[in-house]
């Protein structure tokens, strides 16, 4: 799963920290780098980090499937209301996130299935506080 993952993302899986928290309205994946003065690698997560929100907000769910080679838990709720979920990039000093929001209750439900499928294959934080490395 991390030679998938740096391929997809387009960054090293072993030096980069992620975290899939869980919010009463969504949640948020957060993708930073160690080294904070590795300009390429946070331009790739930012970069990485635009694209999934374009893509989730279209309704594609492909890099998830790339990344576990198998279909995520919430996905196909997540497309299909997709109307109903807003999937916002925002940079970071070291790295990126999607923020995830939605007012549809079967939305959230399926939004916290997917962040937790991820935390637990990523061996991810669950919140940032938490922050520890892949």
């Amino acid at each position: 799963m991390q030679a998938r993952g740096a391929h997809v993302m387009g960054v090293d899986q072993y030096t980069s920290a992620h975290v899939f928290e869980d919010l009463p309205d969504g949640g948020r994946v957060v993708l930073e780098r160690d080294d904070a003065g590795d300009r390429a690698a946070i331009a790739a997560i930012r970069l990485h980090m635009r694209e999934i929100a374009a893509s989730f907000r279209a309704g594609d769910f492909t890099k998830p499937f790339q990344v576990h080679a198998q279909t995520v838990p919430g996905t196909a709720v997540m497309r299909d209301r997709r109307a109903a979920i807003s999937y916002v990039p925002i940079d970071r000093p070291r790295g990126g996130e999607v923020r995830i929001t939605s007012a549809d209750t079967i939305a959230v439900v399926a939004i916290h299935q997917f962040l937790e499928f991820q935390r637990q294959q990523h061996r991810a934080a669950g919140h940032e506080g938490a922050l520890h490395h892949n």
